[in-house]
């Protein structure tokens, strides 16, 4: 990696005269970049060796991936403990059938570091700071200017993976959060020596960091002090104090090793789903939410990780919707109001839950599968449709391609994810045509989306039959 010299002195820019290196103030610093995490008892470190000695390949890979232990070397020495048949068992689970004949002929110390190469997140691959002040007489707003800022702020935000904010949450070392925050500091050099060069532009700038009220904090701190270096009456009234800049993300996941009970492979498996969580939010997104907390709610993923069987599961869906369902009656269709609101919200977070489950934990598809037939059963169309919704686009990004390099040739070939009755329940053609001829014959807790639309086109006479079973269901309840 480039390194920066910097120190902590009170001058922004000291030049050491025997060598002529320039020496800048460090403004950044990972401890103080993520709130205190005090805890009496590191538990998963513990819970990490008992992993790393048993069968569960997956929880081993999640072991690795996260690192959430102090000794780097801790899981190789591990791994190289274990007896040879339990290694080659291990990588030929992780490997490619037509890898098998090549894996075999490595050495057991290979084959060690094969595993721990498949485990790891991808190696960090550090990225310099690539916006410079523009030169006086630019042109550029003083909007065009931060959001030139926000832009690579954001950019280099992307680069850090989930796994390392996790790690950095609890104390440990994370060599891509330490490159995103050493970046914001030469950003704040970059300042500082325009500003020393061009003094007239320090209304822009002072207008800029103002702009960033609402962006990436470390931008701003770092043009904040950069004012301040270069003429501190002028940036008096800027703030002192900031709180963690990583707090939005940090605070969420130390809550989790405060608040869940002390299961290293449970919490491991939530960290799978909101890492896809993080990547949906903070990365591929055209806005970065600086100050929108991650948020942790995993309610699915705690049915799934409880439910004993797909009936289960089912089951505690089912419960969860008739309460949701409860009160929901010909006036609340009628209007559309804020309870049909909700319960189309609820059913598209459903989508977006079960989406995540699937990317994240892959071995939880056959189990939703059965789910949906058992859904159908029980006639909860709600989350029948939802939890289908959500496997089918899992689905369609696993898809398989032939024949794209060569023009007007390429096939697309998507697998069949769900069973054919509950395909056919999907099928949009005539606005749910299937599903609705399917909830004619057998009513049930319903998917609304249909049947909104067939009152919008068709008025009241085309949804007795949903009028028909909210009637009675509210007849029904005590």
């Amino acid at each position: 990696m480039n390194s920066v010299n910097v120190s902590r002195t009170d001058s922004p820019s000291i030049m050491d005269q025997g060598h002529a290196k320039p020496s800048y103030h460090a403004i950044f610093h990972a401890g103080a970049e993520f709130p205190r995490f005090a805890i009496s008892y590191r538990w998963w470190e513990d819970e990490a060796t008992a992993v790393l000695w048993a069968f569960n390949i997956p929880a081993i890979c999640q072991v690795i991936r996260y690192g959430l232990f102090r000794d780097e070397n801790f899981p190789r020495n591990s791994l190289l403990s274990r007896n040879t048949d339990t290694i080659d068992a291990f990588l030929v689970n992780l490997a490619r059938n037509e890898e098998h004949q090549l894996l075999g002929s490595l050495s057991h110390v290979q084959r060690v570091e094969e595993i721990l190469r498949r485990s790891r997140i991808t190696p960090f691959k550090p990225v310099a700071w690539m916006w410079f002040p523009p030169q006086p007489g630019h042109g550029q707003t003083v909007e065009e200017v931060a959001n030139a800022i926000e832009a690579e702020s954001h950019h280099q935000f992307r680069k850090i993976a989930f796994e390392e904010i996790v790690r950095a949450s609890l104390g440990y070392n994370a060599p891509s959060v330490e490159w995103f925050l050493l970046q914001h500091t030469v950003l704040y050099i970059y300042l500082v020596d325009h500003l020393r060069t061009y003094p007239e532009e320090l209304p822009l700038y002072l207008a800029v960091q103002e702009n960033l009220r609402d962006q990436s904090p470390f931008a701003r701190r770092a043009l904040i002090h950069a004012l301040r270096a270069v003429n501190s009456d002028a940036a008096r009234n800027l703030p002192q104090s900031f709180s963690p800049g990583f707090s939005f993300i940090a605070e969420p996941v130390q809550a989790l090793f405060k608040d869940q009970p002390p299961s290293l492979t449970t919490i491991l498996k939530i960290l799978s789903v909101l890492a896809i969580r993080f990547r949906r939010r903070y990365v591929h997104c055209a806005r970065m939410e600086w100050r929108t907390p991650l948020d942790t709610s995993i309610l699915f993923l705690e049915d799934c990780l409880n439910a004993t069987s797909p009936r289960n599961l089912a089951r505690t869906m089912t419960g969860t919707d008739e309460l949701d369902f409860s009160g929901l009656a010909r006036q609340n269709i009628i209007t559309n109001d804020v309870f049909v609101q909700a319960i189309l919200t609820n059913w598209h977070d459903l989508i977006m839950s079960v989406w995540e489950c699937c990317v994240a934990l892959p071995e939880v598809v056959p189990f939703l599968q059965e789910c949906t037939q058992i859904l159908l059963e029980t006639r909860d169309y709600h989350s029948l449709t939802a939890v289908a919704i959500g496997l089918q686009r899992y689905n369609i990004g696993n898809v398989q391609s032939r024949g794209l390099n060569r023009p007007g040739s390429g096939i697309i070939n998507i697998d069949p994810v769900l069973p054919p009755e509950v395909n056919a329940i999907l099928n949009t053609a005539q606005n749910y045509a299937s599903y609705r001829q399917q909830y004619q014959q057998n009513p049930g807790i319903p998917f609304l989306i249909p049947h909104l639309s067939e009152y919008q086109l068709h008025g009241e006479s085309a949804i007795q039959d949903l009028l028909g079973y909210l009637h009675h269901q509210l007849s029904v309840e005590p």
